[in-house]
């Protein structure tokens, strides 16, 4: 299982594994937050691999999604459709690692059918891989208790973007953050991804994953995790006479996801004003901005745009679209935030319209905590 917080980079490190040949012959399951597929257009997926994508986060269903993904993936190789060595779930940078392990380890999570049984059969959970990312990794972990649990659950830890430190103090922060993650959790290994040493291949050596040689915390967490998936299905046996289950809202009614699609190409520069206006109103209030932009200059090669919290990172042109799909597609995941006032404000700057553009980050202003220490940066951005 890959996994990490928001903006980690477990995409990037997954094409990294898929372009090795020694990982031919693997199956990944991606899940992603909410009701839009995108990482399945920004992983590459090559003639030797399978992809399932999976939408609406995995950890927040009561039930055997995880299971009903493996079982399907079970089947197809029985049947002869497909063939694979591994498979590699990628969850959602929100999910509680603790229902997931449940449906994965002998004496968790109880069976529902025999699909599940199925499962348990053909399958082992091999280890759980964590990413950290080092500049924003420190913030998620105070913000977020998935990032903690995260850290907890794994059996292998991988520091990301570290070659983004050039100063000391960037340097201290990645020292005092690893002591950090020896305090969450002392049993998991520490490698750092821009190493020369890094090794796709040890990483993700078959291993037996063991989560009571994690720490008391974690066993208690996947009790606890049990406890709240039984009362859950009890009560909705009580109150709805139905043989399905409604999700559990485990990540609170602040998280939301929501998507823009745009027809028609766009400005590079324009849609860079935007994701700047938005980043410095909303702070840390935008966990996570990912998508695809067509571009009006190159319409044949797409964007691929990535923001986290309060960093804004290059984008990168790939050689051409990866699906039929070429329409502008961008994913926010946000803490608090009305997705309206966002799409005003995009709206308001592609067409270059600063009236609208103020009037959107007015909006955005009563939401995000920082608004008014950028305030002077927006108004120098709007005139710019």
């Amino acid at each position: 299982m890959l996994t990490g917080f928001l903006g980690a980079g477990k995409s990037t490190l997954l094409n990294r594994l898929l372009d090795d040949p020694a990982f031919a012959g693997t199956a990944v399951i991606i899940n992603e937050f909410g009701d839009v597929a995108l990482d399945q257009d920004l992983v590459r997926i090559g003639k030797t691999e399978i992809a399932r994508t999976t939408t609406g986060c995995l950890c927040c269903t009561i039930g055997s999604d995880l299971r009903s993904s493996l079982h399907e993936l079970h089947v197809l190789a029985h049947i002869g459709e497909i063939a694979f060595d591994r498979v590699i779930v990628e969850t959602t940078g929100l999910a509680d690692p603790a229902p997931l392990v449940n449906q994965l380890i002998p004496c968790g999570a109880a069976a529902t059918g025999l699909r599940d049984h199925v499962v348990a059969k053909a399958f082992e959970l091999a280890g759980i891989i964590t990413l950290v990312d080092t500049v924003t990794g420190e913030i998620s972990i105070e913000n977020h208790f998935e990032a903690v649990k995260q850290i907890a659950f794994s059996d292998r830890i991988v520091l990301t973007k570290t070659d983004l430190a050039h100063d000391p103090a960037s340097l201290r922060d990645i020292d005092a953050l690893k002591k950090r993650l020896s305090t969450l959790n002392r049993s998991a290994s520490v490698v750092d991804a821009k190493h020369p040493d890094f090794s796709l291949s040890s990483l993700f050596q078959p291993r037996d994953y063991a989560p009571a040689s994690l720490g008391g915390d974690v066993i208690g967490w996947l009790a606890l995790e049990e406890a709240i998936r039984d009362d859950h299905v009890h009560s909705v046996v009580k109150t709805v006479e139905t043989a399905s289950t409604p999700p559990f809202e485990r990540h609170g009614a602040r998280i939301r996801t929501f998507s823009i699609t745009r027809t028609e190409p766009a400005s590079p520069a324009a849609f860079g004003k935007f994701l700047n206006l938005l980043t410095l109103s909303a702070g840390p209030r935008l966990l996570r901005v990912k998508g695809l932009l067509q571009d009006r200059d190159d319409p044949e090669r797409p964007r691929v745009i990535h923001a986290v919290q309060h960093a804004v990172f290059p984008t990168t042109i790939l050689d051409s679209w990866p699906s039929e799909d070429r329409r502008t597609r961008v994913v926010f995941i946000t803490d608090g935030i009305d997705p309206e006032p966002v799409r005003q404000l995009f709206e308001a700057a592609l067409a270059n319209r600063p009236r609208k553009a103020r009037r959107a980050l007015g909006a955005l202003s009563t939401m995000a905590e920082t608004f008014r220490s950028g305030a002077s940066q927006l108004a120098r951005a709007l005139t710019g």
